[in-house]
């Protein structure tokens, strides 16, 4: 009877200790404060030259524990319109190796935000660089953001993007404001 509860007692040491090692990161208060904290937060941890490691972690903690990132557009090889949806965590493995490798800086260029109550509805219309110090952007397009505040901070719900083609320019609108 002794070794059968010393089993169980190590069991749930060993148990709680592996949840406790795979919890998420809590996020910056100053991070996840305002929707502008929000917003510049998703733009801050993914971006950085080539050779630059990126705070995946940081990352994790601005998404909701459901949340989605979802990018859209036309296949290259196929042309077939499409959208793929992603956690978090497969962005972070499947792009993170290009965005370090590579450099990449996203910057928000102007915004649009529709907000009622808890949520918000953000466009946010980007230029993407592979140095900081780029002048021309290699990429634009418009990235969706659904947020949602819980009373205590801003969650990343859904970021929906497209990139800018000939065919499919931002439309003034979008571009107004421009940061």
């Amino acid at each position: 009877m002794k070794k059968l509860l010393l089993l169980v007692v190590a069991v749930i040491f060993i148990s709680s200790n592996a949840i406790a090692q795979t919890a998420p990161k809590e996020a910056d208060p100053k991070d996840v404060a305002s929707l502008d904290a929000i917003m510049k937060a998703v733009y801050d941890v993914i971006s950085g030259d080539a050779g630059k490691v990126r705070d995946w972690d940081r990352f994790r903690s601005l998404f909701h524990k459901d949340a989605r990132l979802i990018p859209s557009g036309k296949n290259s090889q196929t042309g077939i319109l499409g959208a793929r949806v992603m956690t978090p965590e497969d962005y972070a493995k499947n792009s993170g190796p290009y965005l370090e490798k590579n450099g990449f800086h996203e910057r928000e260029i102007s915004r649009h935000v529709d907000q009622y109550g808890n949520i918000a509805q953000v466009f946010s219309t980007y230029a993407s660089f592979h140095k900081s110090d780029d002048k021309d952007p290699f990429m634009r397009g418009i990235n969706s953001f659904q947020l949602f505040n819980d009373g205590k901070r801003w969650w990343v719900i859904t970021i929906y993007w497209q990139q800018e083609s000939p065919e499919n320019l931002i439309p003034k609108e979008f571009l107004k404001g421009s940061k």
